[in-house]
């Protein structure tokens, strides 16, 4: 079982928590890919049992390239059904949209017919972060990683 985490960053702040992810996705026993959203292909999502995506908040939405990502992935619309997802992102501020994005992450997701769990915990949607991942946040984004994988793992085990 394979999850793939799909990011852009440009301060890092967000490549660092897709590596956060990715190590609760490994504690959990899968395969994980990190890859810049430059270098994923969504010709690989068939391939998957689950998708992460990460992005920082540029005017409360997921950046361009991102967001390209997802329009591009039509191709595969309604062969993504069942398959677990989940987001990330970080922002500049508190109050700067980090939900709206991941929120806005979580629903191509949806549309995909991709399953997604929350958490009653903190970052109910999915891991944010305010400038930098502190410690925090990055055990939220490992959280993430692992809730997906174990997801993976109860649906495509």
């Amino acid at each position: 079982m394979k999850v793939l985490i799909v990011y852009d960053s440009r301060s890092g702040n967000t490549e660092k928590m897709a590596h956060a992810v990715s190590e609760g996705v490994s504690e959990e026993g899968l395969d994980v890919e990190v890859k810049r959203v430059d270098e994923a292909s969504v010709d690989e999502l068939p391939g998957v049992d689950g998708l992460i995506l990460g992005s920082p908040v540029y005017y409360g939405l997921p950046t361009a390239k991102i967001k390209e990502f997802i329009d591009d992935s039509v191709k595969y619309h309604g062969k993504l059904d069942g398959k677990v997802g989940g987001a990330f992102a970080s922002s500049g501020g508190t109050h700067t949209g980090a939900e709206t994005t991941v929120m806005a992450l979580n629903e191509a997701l949806f549309i995909h017919g991709m399953v997604i769990q929350g958490t009653s915990g903190s970052n109910h949607y999915g891991a944010a972060s305010v400038g930098a991942p502190d410690d925090k946040d990055v055990e939220n984004c490992r959280k993430l990683g692992s809730r997906v994988a174990s997801l993976v793992k109860k649906i495509h085990g």
